[in-house]
């Protein structure tokens, strides 16, 4: 596969390469938003089950290894706040997402136009 790119005109080697390269950074944003989806669904679950507990019963906060004994409305402030942050990130992944496919898409075009000039004139 090396020598068949290295018999391609050079501007078409760094057009593949540029390709490669989105649908890395691709890979990485759908990654990055799976995680943030994962743990926004976490944090929205644990909301859930905080409302059917007690006011008065006694919650632990995990803190690294720790278990920390916390105060329901501490928590459930902390977890809201996570929840946000973690639909503004969210949005941003989105945005960035769709800025990265559509330049995977337009960089194929244009590959595919200089790959096979005839049928770009059709």
């Amino acid at each position: 596969m090396s020598d068949e790119l290295s018999k391609l005109p050079p501007h078409i080697q760094e057009r593949l390469l540029r390709l490669q390269q989105l649908q890395q950074t691709l890979q990485s944003i759908l990654a990055q938003k799976q995680q943030v989806e994962m743990e926004k669904s976490e944090v929205e679950q644990t909301l859930v089950e905080m409302t059917k507990t007690a006011d008065d019963a006694v919650i632990y906060k995990s803190i690294g290894s720790l278990l920390v004994k916390s105060d329901k409305t501490i928590i459930s402030a902390d977890l809201n706040e996570r929840k946000d942050l973690l639909a503004t990130r969210s949005t941003v992944i989105a945005k960035q997402e769709e800025r990265v496919r559509s330049q995977v898409k337009e960089t194929q075009s244009k590959l595919q136009e200089e790959i096979n000039p005839v049928a770009g004139q059709q």
